[in-house]
């Protein structure tokens, strides 16, 4: 079974904040994002690449880090690839992707850093937050521009604006963006990922938001808040009763392999390659809440 990588719950860290960067890797998250874009201002956009440069340097985290840079047409997108990158992010987050050619123009930037410090070529990933009506006419071109990219992310507060629309409680002004990005990340074989909820004391309407994105097909959520990050796992965790079909679902589809045999049923069900996709994708849910 190929690997799958979770991201249930990705936390945004402000990267001019040394205490949160300490101790980002305590809360659980799937991934931790270190942010220089837009809970950095401007006077602190140096202090913060360092920052970040040395957190990720020298402590380890037990879980996957990633680094929001500004975009790369703004006068901070390239400076935070040229300070950060050295100290190999796992994954580099471009916000307001527009075009391919928005990731193309990154990619080769790693490209270069992965070479100049002996990198494995390939091994910084990348994804791509598509936060404008244009960015998501263009997802599936975005999704597909570099082999580097892993996921696809909605920014719902930038996005609601483009739209010249509000935020409701009930999601409508989200639900076709939403749709379509799930749609194309899916078409690049890659993960979707949904936007923040900022309200973070109202953890009912967090709820029914995470279960919403859920139905939807995402595979996780950004988060701004460490409270958020137990329930979306909770959320996301499938139940005994999953868990165990999707065993006996593999274990029926080795055993017609190891028979050679092209029919496989349980219950008198015929099991096919998406039943047995989605019995994977569940137990290495279940996988990921164990550890």
């Amino acid at each position: 079974m190929e690997k799958l990588t979770m991201r249930r719950a990705m936390m945004f860290m402000p990267g001019n904040n040394p205490a949160m960067l300490q101790n980002a890797g305590i809360y659980g998250a799937d991934t931790v994002i270190f942010d220089m874009e837009d809970s950095v201002a401007i006077s602190e956009k140096d202090s913060a690449r360092r920052l970040v440069h040395n957190a990720i340097k020298r402590l380890k985290y037990p879980c996957e880090v990633a680094i929001r840079i500004n975009h790369i047409q703004t006068p901070y997108g390239l400076d935070d690839l040229k300070v950060v990158l050295p100290a190999r992010p796992d994954l580099v987050r471009l916000p307001k992707a527009e075009t391919a050619k928005d990731i193309q123009i990154v990619d080769e930037i790693i490209s270069e850093a992965e070479e100049k410090n002996g990198f494995v070529p390939g091994s910084i990933k990348m994804m791509a937050a598509i936060e404008t009506a244009k960015g998501l006419m263009n997802a599936y071109e975005v999704a597909t521009a570099s082999p580097r990219m892993v996921a696809l992310a909605i920014g719902g507060e930038d996005f609601i604006a483009d739209l010249k629309t509000s935020r409701t409680s009930h999601g409508n002004e989200l639900f076709v963006p939403r749709g379509q990005l799930v749609l194309a990340a899916r078409a690049a074989g890659i993960q979707a990922i949904d936007s923040v909820y900022t309200d973070i004391n109202n953890e009912q309407g967090f709820i029914e938001e995470t279960i919403r994105i859920k139905e939807m097909g995402f595979d996780g959520k950004s988060v701004v808040n460490p409270k958020q990050i137990r329930l979306v796992q909770e959320i996301f965790a499938p139940t005994e009763k999953e868990i165990a079909h999707a065993e006996r679902v593999i274990a029926a589809y080795q055993d017609a392999l190891a028979r050679n045999s092209g029919v496989i049923a349980i219950d008198g069900k015929m099991i096919d390659t998406p039943i047995v996709t989605r019995a994977e994708r569940v137990l290495a849910y279940a996988a990921a809440v164990r550890k």
